[in-house]
């Protein structure tokens, strides 16, 4: 929708570039109604030297309820200058918005006012249904030759989950990424290290094997994702397993090294049916297969099983339920989510391998 002559300026080609430009005035937050009205968007004022600093400046409300907004990101940024897929004229301006439950994307656009976001269009769930075989998208990434979105599932909320591409300029889905998907069926996120030509997905479960919460029964069968798996990004094929193992449950977000010459990595594991500890996974690149292993254990609290649900009674403890994990731009430190706990953790991670905490804080749980 926006063409540029010169490539955008925020289209940094280094972390380091990145990190010595302005630092960003305002923030979008993703609303979630938890009753019958629809979800939206918040604006707030990250100007340090504005009055309003820290507060929420403006909203936008979407055109449905019930979407239940998730992961959003932008529809173009660094990867536009990849050599293969070069897309320099796209503008890093508008926001993809994807619905979890109704399977419906609003694209969002930021300009002029990036205080007054609006819709500019939606992306209804029958468009990706038709052209991808996909519903219930959850990750969007900008990408080298279009805008990558993550889904769950078939519109039946069956699998195989997969990923789809949006054009870069129209807005319309193009469709099915995958050429050859091999065994993979469920997903989640994914990421790449554009340098390799690699992709990495995770996994996690299908629309009906999450949608009303986690199934004990699936869940103590180690039915929930614990696999990666590696694509030839550019012939877009599967090439590799990694099987964390079934005891491994829910193997969900992704963070490659910023630096485009590394080859690694890491990923957060919701729980072990052993123990109810979450855990940081590390995937690296060793000669010519990817590998993984575990650096971070999470142990679960101990509780009092009156105060637990049945399932977790016999453990006697709360699980960290480890929900998101982020890198830091230089790569040095990793902080990481226990939702079910409270905690959110630092660890130095300059050693990739050997991970050091430097910090914990907690929030409730």
């Amino acid at each position: 929708m926006a063409t540029l002559l010169r490539a955008d300026p925020t289209f940094y080609a280094s972390p380091r570039l990145a990190m010595q430009a302005p630092p960003e005035t305002v923030a979008y937050v993703i609303v979630v109604n938890p009753g019958k009205g629809p979800d939206g968007l918040a604006v707030l004022d990250a100007d340090r030297n504005s009055k309003t600093y820290g507060t929420q400046v403006n909203s936008l409300t979407t055109t449905h309820a019930g979407d239940e907004l998730h992961h959003f990101g932008w529809n173009a940024c660094s990867s536009s200058l990849c050599p293969y897929a070069a897309h320099p004229h796209v503008e890093r301006r508008y926001l993809l918005a994807p619905g979890i439950r109704s399977s419906r994307i609003y694209i969002i656009d930021t300009k002029p006012d990036t205080r007054a976001p609006r819709i500019v269009k939606t992306i209804e769930p029958e468009e990706i249904a038709n052209r991808a075989g996909y519903s219930r998208p959850h990750t969007s990434h900008c990408g080298p030759d279009g805008i990558y979105v993550s889904a769950l599932g078939s519109p039946t909320g069956d699998g195989p989950g997969g990923i789809f591409i949006i054009d870069h300029d129209s807005f319309e889905v193009r469709g099915k990424w995958e050429l050859d998907r091999g065994p993979q069926y469920l997903a989640y996120d994914f990421w790449w290290h554009l340098g390799y030509d690699t992709m990495i997905t995770s996994e996690w479960g299908t629309p009906k094997m999450i949608e009303d919460g986690v199934n004990p029964d699936i869940l103590l069968k180690g039915g929930y994702g614990h696999q990666l798996h590696i694509w030839d990004l550019p012939k877009r094929r599967h090439r590799q397993v990694i099987d964390l193992g079934a005891e491994q449950q829910m193997v969900l977000e992704l963070r490659p090294a910023h630096d485009p010459s590394k080859a690694y990595g890491f990923v957060g594991v919701v729980t072990s049916l052993k123990d109810l500890s979450a855990s940081v996974w590390a995937w690296h690149l060793d000669g010519g297969t990817w590998k993984a292993r575990k650096v971070i254990e999470i142990p679960a609290e101990p509780a009092d099983p009156d105060n637990l649900p049945p399932i977790l009674k016999g453990f006697k403890a709360v699980p960290p339920l480890v929900s998101d994990i982020n890198l830091s731009l230089d790569d040095r430190f990793l902080y990481v989510s226990c939702w079910g706990t409270g905690e959110f953790l630092q660890y130095d991670v300059s050693d990739p391998f050997s991970p050091k905490k430097t910090g914990s804080v907690h929030l409730g749980g």
